[in-house]
């Protein structure tokens, strides 16, 4: 069956099984319009498997995909030689092959084929590339020499220019630089066909034509971006609140109604026996009024259990309309930070910023400006490299929080892992406030390797909150990567309940306002420091 009118890719009852049987999708049903869609979800939710679903990269278990035109798809995380030139980076180096070939008078066929119509595949080459700072000159460069922010750049205006009707997108933006997200963003603006993109950043996501949410295994598409959407999901949800108060209200009245029905009926019939065994009506009479009153008090027993159920089932329904969206909920050790106390200074041949009582610092720059080589510098109090920014730390209770998340053991169950920097905390304790956490039930109990990205982020959270003593400086990482939507709030709600010093490296704006940044120190493409008002200037 073909796909409907405007939709470019339809989902029809699709699930997908891991080999241990865990399953990562059920009964999927839905569709991805032309133009850009967002696709957003909580980590777990199955964004990235049903992006590889559609690229053909794995094969549902049952169910089905349909397509109006070939798929092309870039990975969260793409995986290259450092002998990779430019041109294979973007998929053109065969097409470029078989034009030398054809130019030097070789009229194999298949070079033929190879070409088609992309004659002028170079100068539309350059004209991508230039948006993004680069030419054809840099075909034949090496991506050894350029970021791996560019590099990811270069590879998705690789899928801009092979014009395929269909692309995919898997957090695209993800350590990438503030220059080089903007590039990005004028990209895809001018994307011809279909793209749809999984991705957590908020500003990215407002590009977007479509926001689809993939939610308890349900695919629903609003039109218009992400802030669009989420005002209308939460004027949805404040409805749904509505309703369940409600029906909740008008069940309660209905239970009432009955037992006030019970209670007179009760009543009647101790009146009526209370009659006949007095004898003040015949015999005869009074079977004929009982049998009645029976058959009446039957009548009016369903009559009020029917609307007890209706009752009951308005609020099933609309109960099942409210998100249960637990928050964050931390009750952290004081950190004892008085504000005059010196935790940390960061420098250079110019000038010192010192980091001092509970303030709350990020660190921005362009990739490739040193900022992580700072980080990695202050936390093992090495000497600095001569002519770049250097740090000090003045205090022994630094918390760190790296991009990857090692340091976990994957062995060990969360509690475990926890009590490693807490020993002195009761194993009850623990599991009391990774339950605020939002980590419950076997989770808890579960060896950490087990858990998903989600999960593991937040006992790697609690390690750095629950330590003991707390830490008065904690330093995060890009803490943002690779999380949810979800997950980034609740990471700033974690944050919001620490009384100690924050140093941040981040790219994410959003999530920086969010948590109440009180300066920022620059890092620009040379390695200079130097302090902003604001994260806009």
């Amino acid at each position: 069956m073909a796909t409907p009118a405007g939709s470019a890719v339809l989902l029809r009852d699709l699930t997908f099984e891991w080999p241990n049987g865990s399953v990562a999708l059920a009964g999927v049903n839905g569709s991805f319009s032309t133009g850009r869609t967002g696709l957003i979800g909580r980590n777990g939710a199955g964004k990235s498997t049903l992006l590889r679903l559609v690229a053909g990269e794995l094969r549902p278990t049952s169910g089905h995909i349909e397509t109006t035109g070939e798929v092309g798809y870039l990975p969260q995380t793409i995986t290259l030689r450092p002998d990779t030139t430019v041109a294979e980076l973007l998929g053109i180096q065969p097409i470029r092959d078989a034009i030398r070939a054809v130019e030097s008078g070789e009229v194999d066929q298949q070079h033929f084929d190879m070409i088609g119509d992309e004659w002028d595949i170079e100068s539309r080459a350059d004209e991508t590339l230039h948006r993004i700072g680069f030419s054809a000159a840099d075909l034949d460069r090496r991506v050894a020499e350029v970021s791996g922010g560019e590099a990811m750049l270069v590879a998705v205006s690789g899928l801009h220019l092979r014009r395929t009707p269909i692309t995919l997108l898997d957090e695209p933006t993800n350590n990438l630089d503030r220059p080089t997200r903007a590039k990005l963003a004028d990209l895809i603006d001018q994307w011809p066909g279909t793209l749809v993109v999984v991705s957590h950043d908020l500003e990215l996501l407002e590009h977007m034509d479509t926001t689809t949410e993939l939610y308890d295994g349900r695919l629903a598409s609003f039109g218009g971006p992400y802030s669009a959407w989420k005002q209308h999901h939460e004027q949805e949800q404040a409805a749904a609140v509505q309703a369940a108060r409600t029906a909740r209200q008008a069940l309660k009245v209905e239970k009432k109604q009955r037992i006030e029905a019970e209670t007179k009926l009760a009543r009647r019939e101790r009146t009526s026996r209370k009659a006949q065994k007095d004898g003040g009506i015949p015999k005869i009479v009074a079977g004929n009024l009982a049998r009645r009153a029976q058959e009446s008090a039957g009548s009016l027993r369903a009559n009020h259990e029917d609307k007890v159920h209706a009752a009951q089932a308005a609020l099933d329904d609309a109960d099942a309309r409210v998100r249960d969206d637990d928050h964050i909920n931390l009750v952290l050790p004081c950190p004892d930070v008085p504000r005059g106390r010196r935790l940390a200074v960061l420098e250079d041949d110019e000038q010192t910023i010192v980091i001092q009582g509970p303030e709350r610092v990020a660190l921005i720059g362009p990739n490739g400006a040193g900022k992580t080589t700072l980080i990695e510098q202050i936390l093992r109090r090495v000497e600095p490299v001569s002519g770049r920014p250097r740090g000090r730390l003045f205090t022994e209770l630094v918390g760190f929080l790296p991009q990857r998340l090692d340091g976990l053991d994957d062995d060990a169950n969360a509690i475990r892992n926890v009590q490693a920097v807490a020993p002195q905390v009761a194993g009850r304790v623990v599991r009391y406030q990774l339950a605020r956490l939002l980590l419950r039930g076997d989770v808890v109990d579960r060896p950490v390797g087990t858990l998903s990205g989600g999960e593991r982020f937040r006992v790697a959270l609690a390690r750095l909150l629950l330590a003991d003593p707390p830490s008065q400086l904690l330093i995060l990482d890009e803490p943002t990567n690779n999380l949810d939507i979800t997950s980034v709030e609740q990471l700033a709600e974690a944050l919001d309940s620490y009384r100690g010093a924050l140093l941040i490296v981040s790219h994410d704006f959003a999530f920086l306002d969010r948590i109440g940044i009180e300066t920022v120190v620059e890092l620009d493409e040379n390695g200079r420091m130097r302090r902003r008002r604001q994260l806009t200037d």
